[in-house]
């Protein structure tokens, strides 16, 4: 018997998980590597649906103390997200009075949403830095 009764079968094993490892991409080969990546981590690597886009596009983002975009436009009945990227709390308060917006401090993540029912141009400014500045032009 030989001192190494592992050797062969080692070396049989070393084979195998190196065939293994080679093989192994070509299972995936039709899919792309981002779907599968996608798959990977639980998530679909579907495209964006018109649905998303139209939601991305009215939306405000809150970062680097700016409202982007500062000026939107959006037709009657639209309804308008501002989120805070930024990592200081932040506001949405109409200039008018009576004030149509007037959010709470959002932070870091947080969201405001309001529908605009009528035509005009609504001016908005964050109360806690009244710099930062705003208009949705609704038509």
């Amino acid at each position: 018997m030989s001192k190494f009764p592992c050797a062969i079968g080692g070396a049989s094993l070393a084979l195998w998980t190196a065939a293994a490892l080679l093989l192994w991409p070509l299972a995936d080969a039709g899919r792309p590597a981002a779907a599968m990546d996608h798959a990977m981590m639980g998530h679909d690597a579907s495209a964006p649906t018109a649905k998303t886009a139209a939601a991305a596009a009215n939306e405000v983002v809150i970062d680097d103390f700016r409202f982007g975009p500062a000026a939107l436009t959006v037709a009657v009945g639209t309804k308008v997200t501002w989120v805070n990227d930024d990592s200081d709390p932040h506001t949405v308060t109409s200039e008018a009075d009576p004030k149509l917006l007037k959010s709470p401090p959002l932070d870091t993540g947080e969201s405001f949403a309001f529908t605009f029912d009528k035509p005009g141009t609504y001016r908005y400014f964050c109360s806690i830095h009244p710099h930062m500045q705003g208009v949705v032009i609704v038509q």
